[in-house]
């Protein structure tokens, strides 16, 4: 399927691997020029690299999320080189595991800074340009959390769940214009978080991390964590011109297996 979006110029943030690569790569591949945003620079250059592979034009910036302040700075940059932004994919990182009770004031507060602020002020960023050209995509990669609050990821479950608010709001506000706005959320994607978590949990537990992952991937209906690629695809379709309908939604990647209807 041609989804209609060659020559589009896209903007994807923490890209440097993982979720926010994989997109990156999606959209390469679907002739979008993208830029691409992480701290670390020789990881960057590498999805340069894996996009330049399909013919179009990319580039990287070197952000910290946690300085939002930048976030007009670097949609300026990318609009300079590459054209005005055409697709926005908000995509963060997220803190250590903890509960919701007990935290740092301070840890909330570095957590909106880095989570939350940066998302919002992109956005605002580049939706003016959008609007004024009729056409826009918004995409904004969270987690099941939100959904199905994970025990032991108490910031993050409250920070991306208002994420999710936002995004639906933001929707109603843009659609007439051109502009859809829409959530993707991960289930269990095979990424360094998601090691990360099973080691985690595999330490709490005293259990090693691969009887964390096999248990864990018997609770998936179809039996496997995801890709990385097939997370990049879902983003990349709610990119395409076919989804021009699709708006103010959140797009479950996860095998099924998120508990809720």
């Amino acid at each position: 399927m041609d989804l209609g979006i060659a020559g589009r110029t896209a903007l994807v943030t923490a890209a440097s691997s993982g979720l926010g690569r994989a997109i990156a790569v999606a959209l390469a591949a679907e002739g979008v020029n993208v830029a691409v945003t992480g701290r670390d620079r020789e990881r960057l250059a590498k999805v340069v690299e894996d996009c330049d592979a399909h013919g179009t034009s990319a580039m990287s910036v070197e952000w910290d999320l946690a300085d939002h302040g930048r976030a007009e700075e670097v949609a300026a940059h990318v609009a300079d080189t590459l054209g005005s932004v055409d697709i926005l994919v908000n995509n963060t990182g997220g803190p250590p595991p903890s509960p919701a009770l007990g935290r740092d004031p301070e840890l909330w507060e570095q957590m909106y800074g880095a989570m939350v602020l940066p998302v919002i002020r992109l956005t605002d960023a580049v939706v003016g340009r959008m609007r004024e050209r009729g056409w826009g995509r918004i995409i904004t990669s969270t987690s099941s959390g939100p959904i199905a609050p994970i025990p032991t990821l108490g910031v993050s479950n409250t920070l991306r769940a208002s994420l999710h608010s936002w995004s639906k709001t933001v929707s109603g506000e843009v659609a007439a214009d051109g502009v859809t706005v829409n959530v993707i959320v991960p289930g269990r994607i095979a990424t360094a978080r998601t090691d990360a978590l099973d080691r985690a949990r595999a330490e709490r537990e005293g259990r090693t991390a691969a009887e964390v992952e096999r248990d864990a991937a018997a609770t998936i209906p179809v039996g496997r964590y995801g890709r990385v690629e097939e997370y990049g695809a879902v983003a990349a379709f709610l990119a395409s011109e076919q989804a021009g309908y699709v708006t103010g939604s959140i797009i479950r990647v996860d095998g099924g297996a998120i508990p809720t209807v």
